[in-house]
């Protein structure tokens, strides 16, 4: 049955589309049928197995009225998505919040129980895996409800400005604790002869200084800088990086220095002194060996210590490439929104990358924690079901083999 739409003229530049509503003509064949009515939007399938919408449908024509302030014109460029992204989307988010939930959760659940993985380092680990928890608790609710609710945003004003900042706060909050982590290897590997450990205390005030960061910066747009409101395929919100004032501009680039370029910076200066160091260290011990004529002047334990912390900086280091790979779209996102050609910033354009960034709260536990000989040794003795085979360290054996070996 085919379906005959009318819209209304815009009265403005900044107005929406409104369909109007009218009885349809029906065909021969139809008219045997009956005379629908068609109160709402819908869409119809139209000859054989394809599936779409009227020709001058438009995204903001599936929106309730109540909805549509919230809503940037920009959206009403653009034809609906097909309602299959709206499902495949939300079964991602679903996925990806069971796997944040578990693995955060187990991360959080070990630090409390056992007192060996109480160190100052650690602190740093079970922050972040708290802020990845909290960014998955704070926004895959609301989206999936949104998804299988007709595809917009249908929880209110309020809670799409909550859903933005918390995603906002949690997300800053990850990368910024990110920092602290290369910051804590920093010190560790480059700083050790310079007493250069972070006690608990200074690590307490990191974590703090990281909340406190991330709130500063997230909290401008419900004191007018700027504004949250729903983005994409309008299912999430976020902050406004379409209007073309100065007033959104300006905080799109202050938060393209704040989210991105500060904490990059900060990340790619300690990871690059720390493999420097690393080098220099390594190449100074093979040039006294061999002038010692011997092999290695490391003991066993001190080479298991250099082992362990040289594999954390690895873990790291790839833990910030795939940081850079989960973030950069959204940046380049954002930047195309404020400077760039903003046809090009499309329903599903602008959808995906929040999506991709939402994975970092999935494989950070594995790259930080689970994958670390200590976290991984609590696991095996928490969870014995859960196939994990670490190895104790014997320290009484190489205490003893040290103490020995001279004789």
């Amino acid at each position: 049955m085919g379906l005959t739409l009318a819209l209304h003229n815009r009265k403005a530049p900044g107005d929406y589309l409104k369909p109007r509503d009218k009885l349809c003509d029906q065909t021969a064949a139809s008219e045997q049928i009956g005379t629908v009515n068609v109160t709402v939007p819908m869409a119809y399938r139209g000859g054989g197995v394809s599936f779409g919408y009227p020709e001058g449908f438009t995204l903001m024509d599936l929106v309730p009225d109540d909805v549509k302030p919230l809503i940037h014109p920009h959206w009403s460029n653009f034809p609906p998505v097909n309602p299959m992204w709206h499902y495949l989307l939300a079964g991602i988010y679903m996925i990806l919040g069971f796997l944040s939930f578990f693995g955060n959760g187990v991360v959080m659940y070990l630090f409390l129980c056992k007192k060996s993985l109480r160190s100052p380092a650690n602190m740093f680990v079970v922050n972040l895996a708290f802020s990845d928890f909290m960014m998955m608790v704070s926004q895959f609710p609301m989206f999936v409800m949104n998804c299988f609710s007709g595809g917009f945003w249908s929880l209110g004003a309020f809670a799409c400005q909550l859903h933005a900042f918390t995603g906002a706060l949690f997300g800053l909050t990850s990368l910024m604790t990110l920092a602290a982590i290369g910051y804590d290897r920093y010190c560790v590997i480059v700083k050790a002869f310079d007493g250069g450990h972070i006690s608990s205390g200074k690590a307490f005030l990191i974590i703090l200084l990281c909340w406190g960061y991330s709130t500063a910066v997230s909290i401008w747009p419900f004191f007018g800088w700027n504004s949250y409101i729903p983005e994409g395929i309008l299912t999430s919100c976020s902050f406004d990086y379409i209007s073309q004032d100065w007033s959104t501009k300006s905080f799109g680039l202050f938060l393209f220095i704040m989210c991105y370029c500060i904490p990059l910076t900060i990340i790619i200066f300690v990871y690059s002194q720390i493999v420097g160091a690393i080098r220099q260290h390594e190449k100074a011990l093979r040039e006294q060996a061999k002038k010692m004529n011997v092999e290695n002047l490391r003991s066993n334990a001190d080479a298991k210590k250099q082992s362990a912390e040289v594999r954390i900086a690895k873990v790291a280091v790839a833990n910030v490439f795939l940081w850079l790979l989960t973030w950069t779209p959204y940046a380049y996102v954002v930047m195309t929104g404020l400077f760039g050609n903003q046809e090009k910033v499309t329903p599903l354009v602008s959808a995906l990358p929040g999506l991709i960034a939402k994975t970092a709260s999935v494989y950070n536990p594995i790259m930080f924690a689970i994958s670390h000989p200590k976290f991984r040794l609590a696991l095996q003795e928490a969870f014995p079901w859960f196939c994990v085979h670490e190895e104790k360290d014997d320290d009484t054996k190489s205490t003893k083999t040290e103490t020995e070996a001279p004789k």
